[in-house]
């Protein structure tokens, strides 16, 4: 191996010396002395960030002067580019701007040139130069940040770290491109399979997120402008104000079978026996979560799907779905299903029966009355051991025999027709017996998180790009997947950028 010049790499780490021996004079100096650890840390901080540029900086520059002295000893330059065609010419002086971790940087290279053609920087592919100015650094840095907070905080944040090298359109536009790939690296990414006797779980469920008026769906964009038309002051009870967009969330997970009993999940009318130690539910292992403001929910379920097909190819496993009941959804989910020609288990949450139920009660015992809980502990429990019909009858007869008011008696129908149209997914005495979830705490959660957490903060209003960039990242996070994804975005952006003539010959794998 030839060594390297260190004569020439001392003197373009000048600078790096120099700002080191500064700040050592300045910790050895008298005034140090009387700083608190607070203020060295500030200065430390920001002279360390100082000296880390700097020495970016001096390597960038050695490696234009070695470029440089390389191509003095070439007798004919031997550059192509990705169109295959030769650059003859070759001209120094050619610099771009890099913001980086620790501040801007310059960057000097050669350009290799033609007649007619574009001009081509071998040290921009060596180095893996961006489009752009920010590096691949400050982009990873700005998602972090980004996913978890407001883009003002930061940007703010960036810059305490980082000095002011990025505004805040820019920082948008950054996470918006970060997202670009995560379709491509999950269609590669294959998930560790599960033995049979593991369940395999679906949850689909939908959140509202607030949007500026552009991004909306047609339909709430025409109910919006109808509903402004007016003029009023305010809404009627129980009007929505048109400014929500619906995003489709999904997950899948294993779970290993956890039978139990229905007063394992309901406390019964006449209280628990403390003979008997209560069975916990099964828990929530591996979950894998997508969630999409952009596409239909047609195509989220597909995802959802097509993950839980990764993890049990052969269709041997046991598939439990779980929905609040949505027509729509169940629609959706049974058309995929037999698309996949997969068998599928679909049951209600029975968080939303509950709901239901409690709702009934109401209309024959006061709010918060030991009648009213012993009433809905009765037929909560009637309900668990599959007799969901039998529950519905019941609570219409008590309501003919009471003589109920229209306005009370609307409750007991609305809940006794949820019931009656969903008995073939309110099976909840096979899904016991079998050990299998039966509530959507999974789904709500990744509700919460995804969405409540970060697109719903007070006073955000988003446009589809920005929501949707944000609201995918985040559910990579969520899955673990955000390393690899980094690793395999990195190289998805070296080769769009600088590609080579034969790069169609090859696959990047995850």
């Amino acid at each position: 191996m030839e060594p390297y010049d260190t004569s020439v790499s001392a003197d373009l780490f000048a600078g790096s010396v120099s700002a080191f021996e500064s700040l050592l004079r300045t910790l050895q100096g008298e005034p140090a002395q009387s700083l608190t650890h607070a203020e060295l840390e500030e200065h430390l901080e920001e002279a360390g960030r100082g000296l880390l540029r700097q020495l970016l900086q001096d390597h960038l520059d050695l490696r234009a002067r070695r470029e440089q002295e390389a191509a003095r000893r070439e007798a004919r330059p031997r550059v192509t580019g990705s169109d295959g065609r030769s650059r003859p010419w070759r001209e120094t002086g050619h610099a771009r701007w890099l913001a980086c971790m620790f501040g801007l940087v310059r960057v000097k290279r050669m350009a290799y040139r033609g007649p007619s053609m574009a001009n081509v920087h071998p040290a921009d592919a060596t180095l893996s130069l961006p489009a752009g100015r920010h590096s691949m650094g400050l982009r990873r840095l700005a998602v972090t940040e980004a996913v978890r907070g407001s883009f003002d905080q930061s940007q703010q944040a960036i810059e305490r770290r980082c000095g002011p090298v990025l505004g805040k359109r820019r920082l948008e536009q950054l996470v918006a491109a970060a997202s670009g790939d995560i379709d491509s690296f999950y269609q590669q990414h294959i998930p560790v399979p599960s033995s049979r006797d593991v369940l395999l779980v679906i949850e689909v469920d939908g959140k509202g997120v607030v949007m500026r008026p552009e991004a909306l769906r047609p339909a709430t964009q025409r109910a919006r402008l109808a509903a402004e038309s007016g003029h009023r002051s305010r809404l009627a009870p129980g009007e929505k104000p048109n400014r929500k967009r619906m995003a489709t969330v999904a997950c899948v997970f294993d779970a290993v079978p956890a039978p139990r009993r229905p007063h394992d999940v309901i406390h019964p009318p006449g209280g628990r026996s403390t003979r008997r130690r209560i069975r916990r539910g099964p828990a929530a292992i591996r979950k894998w979560c997508t969630a999409s403001l952009l596409h239909p929910p047609e195509k989220v379920i597909a995802d959802v799907f097509a993950q839980a097909e990764a993890r049990d190819p052969g269709h041997q496993r046991c598939w439990v779905v779980l929905v609040d009941g949505a027509r729509h959804q169940l629609d959706l989910i049974q058309k995929e299903a037999a698309r996949r020609g997969c068998t599928i288990n679909v049951l209600l949450d029975f968080v939303h029966v509950t709901e239901y139920v409690w709702t009934a009660a109401h209309a024959f015992h006061k709010v918060g009355s030991a009648e009213a809980d012993a009433w809905v502990a009765d037929h909560l429990t009637m309900i668990l051991a599959g007799q969901a019909f039998r529950a519905a009858q019941e609570m219409s007869t008590q309501a003919e025999q009471a003589g109920l008011r229209a306005s009370r008696r609307e409750a007991v129908d609305i809940c006794r027709r949820y019931l009656t149209g969903h008995l073939d997914q309110l099976r909840y005495d096979i899904a016991l017996a079998a050990g299998w979830p039966i509530a959507t705490g999974a789904i709500e959660g990744a509700c919460r998180h995804l969405i409540g957490d970060r697109l719903d903060i007070t006073g955000a209003r988003w446009g589809l790009t920005g929501a949707e960039a944000v609201l995918r990242l985040r559910s990579l996070i969520t899955n673990g997947d955000f390393e690899g994804y980094w690793i395999f975005h990195s190289a998805r952006e070296h080769q769009r950028l600088y590609p080579s003539p034969n790069q169609q010959n090859y696959g990047l794998s995850a």
